[in-house]
């Protein structure tokens, strides 16, 4: 969905399989498949098919020597998914050890994609956001 606003946070299950139930306000914003790929700071960036194509084309208009290596990264860890009957997706093992999941995920909405981290590890990094942080990045994005 072109535009979509993705919030929220939404801790989910991880099975033995690497599957996880998908939350349904997200799934109904990205559609039934979407794009999963390596994301900044330990996590996976979930994007909507036509999303995810968009950035692509951005990265492939970039010159070379300026984008090889996010392309690199950011093409070959990207794998398509697609919800079962349960909303269950299948995370690849591969991006399940980047992201450091096992028992549980937090999905968090990050306004025009998605995330998937380990809970303690984004519990952290969202801890670690001082109010004096805060309220510096909301000065410099003119909030």
């Amino acid at each position: 969905m072109q535009g979509a606003m993705y919030k929220g946070t939404h801790t989910q299950t991880v099975d033995a399989k690497g599957r996880m139930v998908f939350p349904s306000k997200l799934r109904e914003l990205l559609g039934d498949s979407f794009t999963l790929t390596k994301g900044v700071g330990g996590c996976i960036f979930v994007y909507s098919l036509e999303a995810f194509a968009e950035k692509a084309e951005k990265l492939n208009s970039l010159p070379m020597a300026t984008a090889l290596t996010l392309q690199r990264s950011f093409m070959a860890n990207a794998t398509d998914v697609e919800a079962d009957k349960q909303g269950r997706i299948l995370i690849p093992a591969r991006l399940r050890e980047l992201a450091g999941l096992e028992n549980e995920a937090a999905v968090i909405g990050v306004s025009d994609h998605c995330e998937i981290w380990n809970p303690e590890r984004w519990n952290e990094l969202n801890d670690s956001v001082s109010d004096e942080d805060f309220m510096k990045a909301l000065e410099g994005s003119n909030f």
